[in-house]
C-alpha cells in the first residue's frame, strides 16, 4: 500500500479503510521515535501510535511522525479520551487518521467526528499555519481536509454494545474497532477475551457492521485469533505491538543461555 502520512490529499488510507481493504497492522507503545522507525521499514500497512494507554503526548507523538516521514505505513492515532482539545492538539501535530476509544452511543461517535472537522461540519478549531497544513504551505486545506481524516471508534462496553447500530450509522465513522480486554472487562470478564460469551458479542458486533457495510477492525495479537477474525470478516486489523514484540523477543534470548 502506498501512503503519503504527511500529505492529506488524498487521504488514500481512508479511501482504503472505507473500502474494507485488508489493512494489517502493529501498536506502537514504547514511546520512542526509534523503535517507531524500524516498525516502519517492515511494511505494515498502518501503525498505532497509542496515547490511551502509553507514555506518549503531543511532543512525544511529533518526532514518531518524523521517524515514519519515509515509511509506507499510515500513522494512526489513539488519544487518550474523545476529547475536542485533544483531538484538535493531535491534529495540529500532523494526524490524519484517528481511533477513538471508548465509544458508546452515536452521541459520542458524532463528537469524535465532529472534533476532527472544521465548521460547518464540526467544531476543531482554527490556526492557520501548523503541522497538518505544513505550517501554512498545503494548498486549499480548508476546504479539503475535512474529507481527509478517518475516523475509527472502539467499542469496548456493554453500551457500546447495545448502540452498535446506532454508531455505525453516524456519518464520519468509517470503520468499528472491537477492544477485546476492555469489552471482556466489561462483559464480567476480565483477563479472558476468549471467554464464549466475549467471543460471541464480538461475533454480533461483526455482523451488525456487515449488515450496515461498515468496515471492521480489532486488536488481535495472537496469531490464531488474528486469521480467524479475518476469516469472519475483519479487515483493519491490529497484529502485535512494540511493546510484547520486544519482551518476548528479549525473553526468548535470555532463555536460550538459561
Amino acid at each position: 500500500m502506498s501512503t503519503a502520512p504527511y500529505n492529506a490529499f488524498p487521504n488514500q488510507f481512508r479511501r482504503d479503510v472505507i473500502a474494507g481493504k485488508k489493512l494489517i497492522g502493529c501498536w506502537c507503545s514504547l514511546g520512542s521515535p526509534i523503535t517507531t522507525e524500524i516498525l516502519g521499514l517492515a511494511g505494515f500497512d498502518w501503525l498505532l501510535l497509542d496515547g490511551e494507554h502509553s507514555p506518549n503526548d503531543v511532543l512525544s507523538f511529533i518526532p514518531q511522525l518524523m521517524a515514519l516521514k519515509d515509511s509506507s505505513s499510515a500513522p494512526v492515532v489513539r488519544p487518550q479520551w474523545n476529547d475536542k482539545v485533544v483531538i484538535k492538539r493531535l491534529l495540529d501535530a500532523g494526524f490524519h487518521n484517528f481511533l477513538i476509544p471508548f465509544v458508546e452511543s452515536a452521541d459520542d461517535a458524532q463528537r469524535a467526528v465532529a472534533a476532527t472537522r472544521y465548521p460547518p461540519e464540526g467544531v476543531r478549531g482554527v490556526s492557520v499555519a501548523q503541522r497538518n497544513n505544513r505550517y501554512g504551505t498545503v494548498k486549499d486545506y480548508f476546504t479539503t481536509v475535512n474529507d481527509n481524516i478517518a475516523v475509527m471508534v472502539q467499542i469496548e462496553s456493554r453500551a457500546g454494545v447495545a448502540a452498535i447500530d446506532e454508531i455505525c450509522a453516524v456519518a464520519g465513522v468509517d470503520c468499528i474497532f472491537v477492544g477485546p480486554s476492555d469489552l471482556a472487562a466489561g462483559l464480567g470478564h476480565l483477563g479472558n477475551p476468549r471467554h464464549p460469551e466475549v467471543q460471541e458479542v464480538i461475533h454480533h458486533i461483526f455482523e451488525r457492521c456487515k449488515a450496515q457495510g461498515k468496515t471492521i477492525g480489532i486488536l488481535a495479537p495472537d496469531e490464531s485469533d488474528a486469521r480467524s477474525y479475518i476469516a469472519q470478516g475483519a479487515s483493519f486489523v491490529a497484529v502485535g505491538g512494540d511493546q510484547g514484540l520486544f519482551r518476548a523477543a528479549t525473553q526468548a534470548l535470555r532463555d536460550k543461555f538459561a
